[in-house]
């Protein structure tokens, strides 16, 4: 890696136009065209949920009916009709799952056409655990390709046939049975019951990475990536909003070993710092930073009827702001590269490793990593300057004395300011 140079945040150069490779997809009623390259844009899309949540809690006293009138909600499988529990009264915490989709209808164009691309698939799975005494919280990442059993969803289109159990990528769960479908998708795969989902476009990024002002990310040199359009010339801290932000998000050919995998990690330095802008006193105490984030964030979302109460929308937010950056924690499910037969450039889960992490996750037990980053696609920031503490917190420093360390499993907490690991991908066919 090389020395990083000045750190100082600067805009970075305006992207170009973007690619539009096509892919296989799935195949119900024929082929399926989406680019390829739009996937990982819903990596940030997906943590339009999260943005909302964090910042949420001061909903109640910015117009929280004119916000909510916009909302469209669906019935997860299994959900009963009636205002939701307490979310203190969910034995071992609660866990909201947040899905990105890619599809393109009422997107403007972003990314494609509704002719062009009729695709609509779960390309972010992102789970988020609350402890119960909402002192920790652990998002969990799951590979777009990972292998996973799919059960037994009926179709979203309405017609009351239902669709039979399979083993394919987790991405397709969204395309056979909608939000509901992707919830128990996961479900499935990791033990933990879905209280709340909601499911989030692409086409609020922009305007969500600008209200906030950017989000501060630092690369150790050159990323430069034709199949994203993304250009940052040399290493250092840059400021990147709306279109910039997409393209370093979803740039896999710039980043590590250009894997999925080490995107995530690369994109988990984007998410650590957009969790500190969050809570800083900058934006929690700018109303219409919090107005127009859950505005914008609201119009470009799908919510189970769990997650569509107010009440309930406040009470996680507040939950979730009071939690220290230590204790928020960022992890990809483990699994591998390198499937054979039709699994072949798949995801395979790694199952000993996932069962000890979802393990400390129903016990509601915080644990440690054995390293911020994965030393592929992100690695700590030699030159961050330190976190100055909230001067007004009656919380006492974070001790974590006697927590089991979790080994070989990639990710970082808020508090770790990381850089991506990246590369000049000039030629790479992504």
């Amino acid at each position: 890696m090389s020395e990083l140079s000045d750190q100082r945040p600067r805009s970075g150069m305006r992207v170009s136009a973007y690619d539009q490779p096509t892919v296989e997809g799935i195949a119900r009623h024929g082929q399926l065209k989406k680019p390829a390259a739009w996937r990982s844009i819903l990596k940030f899309v997906a943590a339009g949920l999260a943005v909302l949540l964090v910042s949420g809690a001061s909903l109640g006293a910015i117009a929280v009916n004119t916000i909510w009138s916009k909302r469209t909600t669906v019935a997860l499988i299994g959900e009963t009709e009636g205002p939701p529990p307490s979310i203190g009264a969910f034995e071992g915490g609660f866990n909201i799952l947040i899905v990105g989709t890619d599809t393109r209808v009422g997107q403007g164009g972003i990314g494609g056409t509704e002719e062009e691309v009729d695709s609509a698939l779960n390309d972010v799975n992102i789970l988020l655990h609350v402890s119960q005494d909402q002192t920790n919280a652990t998002a969990i990442s799951f590979p777009r390709d990972m292998v996973v059993g799919i059960p037994e969803c009926p179709w979203q289109d309405g017609s009351g046939e239902t669709k039979g159990y399979s083993t394919e990528a987790i991405n397709t769960a969204l395309y056979y049975g909608g939000l509901p479908c992707v919830a128990a998708t996961v479900e499935e795969l990791t033990g933990l019951p879905i209280q709340f989902a909601g499911m989030i476009s692409f086409a609020g990024v922009n305007g969500m990475a600008d209200v906030i002002g950017g989000v501060d990310v630092c690369i150790t040199g050159p990323m430069i990536d034709p199949n994203t359009g993304i250009y940052l010339p040399e290493a250092g801290t840059y400021n990147l909003k709306g279109i910039e932000a997409l393209a370093f998000l979803r740039s896999r050919a710039g980043v590590g070993d250009g894997s999925d995998l080490t995107r995530i990690s690369s994109q988990q330095v984007y998410l650590s710092s957009l969790v500190r802008t969050l809570k800083s006193a900058d934006t929690l105490s700018n109303v219409n930073k919090l107005y127009n984030l859950a505005n914008v964030a609201v119009q470009n979302m799908t919510l189970s009827n769990s997650l569509a109460d107010p009440t309930t929308m406040v009470s996680i937010a507040l939950a979730l702001k009071n939690i220290p950056l230590e204790r928020v924690t960022f992890v990809q499910y483990p699994g591998t590269t390198g499937g054979s037969g039709i699994y072949s450039g798949k995801v395979q889960p790694n199952r000993t490793l996932g069962d000890q992490l979802m393990a400390y996750v129903a016990a509601d037990q915080p644990f440690l990593l054995a390293e911020a980053g994965d030393g592929s696609g992100s690695t700590i920031d030699p030159n961050a300057a330190p976190i100055t503490p909230d001067p007004n917190s009656t919380s006492a420093p974070i001790d974590n004395t006697g927590l089991p360390v979790l080994e070989g499993v990639p990710g970082q907490t808020a508090a770790d300011q990381t850089c991506s690991i990246t590369q000049d991908a000039t030629g790479f066919d992504d």
